[in-house]
């Protein structure tokens, strides 16, 4: 059940041109809420009265935008949005893997693929291969109406603006060549912020007003969520924590300097340490089933990588002070293996007052920044004018 929306504190009208209105107030708890609601739940989620909205549902019904099935009297049955409003779809890029979703406008996974790509590819390659999984994810004849786009790359008005950071992709305008290969409207961010999003959401860090979203994969990069709204930082490209400097006279990292947080907080930094010490240490997977069965070294790799990013998460806490930190991406499948390290370590730098700040694991099992593209789609697209 949700609650009620912040604008329907308001006692709502019975004028005509009050209708269109109180539509989209029962549209848009539909597309907030991402569920199925009795007539009677949404009368207290939107503040009309229930035969106002047993009206709606039932005009809504007819054209097809929601659908009502029977319940437990006329006010008892279950009404959700159609998947004739259309369908959106959510692409995650990452260094070696391309991830398809698709989504009802509430934001709903309908279907989903996964696949590894070459490494680097270059951007024309990526966007066709997701085009021809997206066409064997489709649902049914639903219309797709958009598409978002999660890069794990600084980007600014649209453009990816590194080429150390994701090869192939450097000063691409991504939502433009995206819509290209489409044909409908992309909306392109970097993936930790969609991960972000997605988490706030519906995944550890929803009901906190402000949350970081730590993505740990084969790079390191955050996303930050204040006053529950995505901050961008006024180019777009806040959270790149990654880049933090660790120490001056740390190995060089792939964006041109030394001692970066993700040298020491990533995948190749895991696999390598455990190198010729774990059978297949080429694969993170392998290294944590190792030091789920106890294998030293994988555990020693696990904690120090934990150790680091607890350093990285100090400094987000002292700057930030959310009310929680949120880690994913392929690193943290390790659990509290790297996790209770890095809760030490962030009580050890930083300051009393957010020292105990809540480190928990993604509740999205390493799909965040997927279903975070799916919500920027939907959440950007109109159900109805």
């Amino acid at each position: 059940m949700t609650s009620p929306r912040p604008d329907a504190g308001a006692a709502p009208g019975s004028t005509a041109s009050l209708r269109t209105a109180n539509r989209h107030r029962v549209l848009d708890v539909l597309r907030d809420e991402a569920g199925v609601f009795t007539q009677a739940e949404l009368a207290r989620a939107t503040g009309l009265a229930p035969a106002t909205v047993s009206s709606l549902v039932r005009e809504l019904s007819e054209e097809g935008l929601v659908e009502a099935e029977p319940g437990s009297g006329r006010r008892g049955s279950a009404v959700r949005l159609s998947r004739e409003t259309g369908i959106v779809a959510g692409i995650d890029f990452g260094h070696s893997h391309v991830a398809v979703a698709v989504g009802d406008l509430s934001g709903r996974i309908l279907g989903e693929y996964r696949r590894r790509l070459q490494d680097s590819v270059d951007h024309h390659v990526a966007l066709a291969d997701a085009r021809t999984m997206l066409d064997s994810v489709r649902v049914g004849s639903a219309r797709l109406r958009a598409v978002g786009l999660g890069l794990p790359a600084p980007i600014a008005g649209d453009v990816v603006q590194s080429s150390a950071i994701f090869p192939g992709w450097e000063g691409v305008n991504a939502r433009e060549v995206a819509e290209e290969v489409f044909q409908v409207p992309a909306h392109v961010d970097n993936d930790a912020n969609l991960g972000a999003l997605a988490e706030h959401r519906i995944g550890a860090a929803r009901g906190h007003d402000s949350s970081v979203y730590v993505k740990t994969a084969s790079g390191v990069g955050a996303g930050i969520i204040v006053d529950n709204e995505l901050f961008q930082g006024a180019s777009g490209t806040a959270g790149e924590i990654g880049h933090l400097t660790i120490d001056d006279n740390g190995p060089l990292c792939r964006c041109g300097k030394r001692g970066c947080l993700e040298a020491y907080t990533s995948t190749p930094f895991v696999t390598r340490e455990v190198s010729g010490q774990v059978p297949g240490a080429d694969d993170i997977d392998k290294v944590v089933a190792a030091a789920r069965e106890g294998n030293v070294a994988a555990r020693r790799a696990l904690e120090e990588a934990g150790h680091h990013l607890g350093r990285g998460l100090a400094a987000v806490v002292n700057l930030i002070n959310p009310s929680i930190v949120v880690v994913g991406g392929h690193l943290a499948m390790a659990g509290d293996l790297l996790l209770d390290s890095a809760r030490i370590s962030l009580r050890r730098y930083a300051v009393d007052p957010v020292a105990s700040t809540p480190v928990l694991p993604s509740a999205l099992e390493g799909r965040a920044s997927t279903i975070g593209a799916v919500l920027l789609a939907a959440e950007r697209t109109t159900i109805v004018d």
